[in-house]
């Protein structure tokens, strides 16, 4: 079905792995503290951003005095201790699987590159993918095209060849952007 394209490139969170939940959950731990409810719809509408940009959001829209870069880095403190119990693949992990050694293929993600590492080797599908590009190996996130752009580059594979699987607003519109075709999982 995918034949057409000379890359292959997947978000992680949502999209392969499942691990929405968890970082739902991580978020709530990490607010309750500082008397913040969790909204899920405020942060479906984030989906696809760093966790800093997230943590900058909810500072905003709550007015606290905190450093998003220290709420950020307690939130992916709390889902690293939770995540490696409870992440799956999701079943598009299937089209990895019969597309592996046929095209070049990359994850190009919102999470860091090394939470990307290590949930991938976890469930024993890193060598599925010749590049990771994550949060930190880019200045311009989702929506921008930095994200999808370096995957590209990265794997050989001009931009309008590349296909991009994506389950959230900001990465379709990233991958749209890059002049890259795009498949929305949630109309799959």
């Amino acid at each position: 079905m995918y034949d057409r394209y000379d890359g292959l490139i997947f978000d992680m969170d949502g999209t392969i792995l499942d691990t929405e939940s968890t970082h739902r959950q991580a978020w709530r731990r990490v607010l309750m503290p500082h008397g913040i409810q969790f909204d899920e719809q405020a942060m479906v509408a984030l989906n696809g951003s760093p966790t800093w940009r997230i943590a900058e959001v909810i500072i905003h829209n709550h007015r606290l005095k905190l450093d998003p870069h220290l709420l950020a880095a307690e939130k992916t403190a709390a889902v690293r201790a939770m995540l490696l119990d409870n992440v799956k693949p999701l079943p598009l992990i299937d089209v990895v699987k019969a597309y592996h050694g046929r095209r070049p293929m990359a994850v190009g993600t919102g999470s860091e590159h090394s939470m990307a590492e290590a949930l991938l080797r976890h469930l024993g599908l890193r060598d599925y993918f010749d590049v990771i590009v994550g949060a930190d190996d880019v200045t311009r996130h989702k929506p921008e095209p930095d994200t999808f752009l370096r995957c590209a580059e990265l794997l050989g594979v001009v931009p309008e060849r590349c296909v991009v699987f994506e389950d959230a607003d900001f990465g379709v519109e990233a991958a749209k952007r890059a002049k890259m075709d795009v498949v929305d999982v949630r109309l799959l």
